[in-house]
This record gives structure tokens, C-alpha cells and sequence, in this order.
């Protein structure tokens, strides 16, 4: 495999990981030309630390590699999962860079995340080195001074809150779910009522 020129870290709790995430990481893909997107599942968000993922990280990144396989642009990584809590972010570009050196970084999140990056620890670290990438269901990102921003164009309405609440109630939010990892829920008893 050639080395990558450009490369978008996904990061998120991905729990579940849905059609929403594939289709946000295709359009940075088209958008942005990049050559990969790394989904990185994190252990512990240092913003929800009192809320810890119902499913393990063991489950999560398995369903991404699930819902990734096939996908020649997309990888999964465990770095967040092997590390100790929470998982920072400017930790995560650190290892990246040292795996990756030379290649532009790019890091792929939502509006919501993009507001609040300056209370992010070590944010400006982050805006020195990342261009980031924002999907917006909602209006246009707002620029900010010193970073660097493209706004994503497109929208999906997959909701991984809405899908652990009514899958074990049997509504049809499994229609957000990529090939196989209903599957896997159902093997597994993820998100029981």
C-alpha cells in the first residue's frame, strides 16, 4: 500500500458506529481528496467522563471493522482504546504524526465538536498542525482565526443515541446500520432494553 498524502482522523465513541459516520467520512473523502480515513474509537471522552459507552471498546471496534470492511479508503485504529483515560485528541495527533510524518492530517468531526474545540485541552497544538474537517447538520460551521476549517457539504439523520433507545424496542433504526453489525449486536446482546 502506497504511502497516504492525506489522511482525516475519525474519532468518537462510535457507539454504535452507523450509516451517518461511513457517509460523513465519504463525503470528507470526495471533499477534502483524501487518501484515508482512520476511525479511532476512544476509551473515554474527557467531555462525557461521567458517561461511559454501553458498549466495550472491544465491541465498538469490532463494529467498525465491520462496517469499514471493503472500504478501500477507511482504517480502524485501537491507539485510544490501548491508552489510558480519557483520550485526549492532541495525544492521538502526536502518535499520528509519528506514523505519518510528512502527511497532511486532517481531523473529521461535527459542528458540535468544532464549537467547542477551544476549551479542548492543548487545543492550540491542534490548530497548528490539523486542518479540520466539519459536518454540519444545521448551517455552515462559523470560521474561526487561526485554524483551519472546510465545512462538509451533505447531511444524514442516523442518530447512535436514537439507535441504542429503539433497537431493543424493535423500531426501524436498525436501517441505520451498516451491513453486518446488527448482526453483531444481536450475537452479542448490545443495548438490551
Amino acid at each position: 500500500m502506497k504511502q497516504p498524502k492525506k489522511i482525516a482522523l475519525f474519532g468518537g465513541s462510535f457507539d454504535p458506529v452507523h450509516l451517518g459516520h461511513l457517509e460523513i467520512a465519504r463525503l470528507a473523502v470526495e471533499q477534502a481528496e483524501l487518501d484515508r480515513v482512520i476511525f479511532i474509537p476512544c476509551r473515554l471522552s474527557p467531555h462525557k467522563q461521567e458517561l461511559t459507552p454501553p458498549a466495550s471498546g472491544k465491541d465498538r471496534l469490532e463494529m467498525l471493522r465491520i462496517a469499514t470492511d471493503g472500504l478501500p479508503w477507511a482504517t480502524v485504529d485501537d491507539f485510544e482504546l490501548r491508552s489510558p483515560p480519557p483520550s485526549y485528541s492532541y495525544l492521538t495527533l502526536r502518535e499520528m504524526k509519528e506514523r505519518f510524518p510528512g502527511v497532511l492530517l486532517h481531523w473529521l468531526m461535527g459542528k458540535d465538536q468544532w464549537d467547542a474545540l477551544p476549551t479542548w485541552k492543548e487545543s492550540r497544538e491542534l490548530a497548528e498542525t490539523l486542518t479540520f474537517l466539519v459536518f454540519s447538520r444545521d448551517g455552515a460551521p462559523e470560521p474561526r482565526a487561526g485554524w483551519k476549517m472546510i465545512p462538509l457539504k451533505g447531511t444524514h439523520p442516523a442518530s447512535a443515541t436514537t439507535i441504542r433507545r429503539e433497537l431493543p424496542k424493535g423500531g426501524d433504526s436498525a436501517k441505520w446500520l451498516p451491513h453486518g453489525v446488527l448482526d453483531y449486536i444481536l450475537k452479542n446482546g448490545l443495548y438490551p432494553r
